[in-house]
């Protein structure tokens, strides 16, 4: 495990705080008109799950975690875990519900994603950054309303609610961005 500087931090990364393990879950640069500048940082605990906030002056140097990490294709939902199957060995990886967490509705069955291991416990999963869905709830558009940027609320296949242009139908296939939630655009 090496030694990485608090300018190299971002969202996503593995460090060690109090002698534990914890995801860099939000990080914000601040830099005041007096005094040194500093990074303020949310940390997730990878034994418990709870959520810390710290902060760290610039230039501190930190203990990195260095994660495992596998691929997986998004297999169901047993209740407790999402199971993921490795595609060349099949092999099974249970990720508990609390650690995909709102994540959810961003899986899809057969789509590939990987899986973070620390310890040999999974730690998270890395979403592609866009995924194709399917439009199952959305209200009608008047027309001649597709002239403005005017949204509307849709209900995708995997439970996600997404603003969508009024010319959207139900029944068509859209690409939304996995990182903010948001239409990107038609498939």
């Amino acid at each position: 495990m090496g030694m990485i500087s608090t300018s190299q931090f971002k969202k996503g990364i593995y460090i060690m705080f109090h002698d534990e393990p914890h995801m860099v879950v939000d990080i914000s640069f601040v830099s005041p008109g007096k005094g040194s500048a500093f990074y303020r940082t949310k940390l997730k605990n990878l034994y418990s799950g709870r959520v810390v906030e710290y902060t760290y002056k610039s230039g501190e140097k930190v203990e990195e975690v260095i994660v495992e990490t596998q691929e997986g294709a998004y297999s169901y939902f047993d209740g407790s875990n999402y199971v993921f199957i490795e595609p060349r060995t099949f092999d099974q990886y249970m990720v508990p519900a609390d650690i995909v967490g709102d994540d959810k509705v961003y899986l899809k069955e057969g789509l590939l994603y990987r899986i973070k291991f620390y310890e040999e416990n999974p730690v998270g999963i890395t979403l592609p950054k866009s995924i194709s869905c399917v439009v199952v709830e959305a209200e009608n558009s008047v027309k001649g309303d597709t002239a403005t940027s005017a949204t509307k609320l849709a209900i995708l296949d995997t439970g996600a609610k997404v603003q969508v242009p009024l010319f959207i139908k139900v029944g068509e296939e859209i690409i939304i961005s996995t990182e903010t939630g948001q239409y990107l655009s038609r498939k």
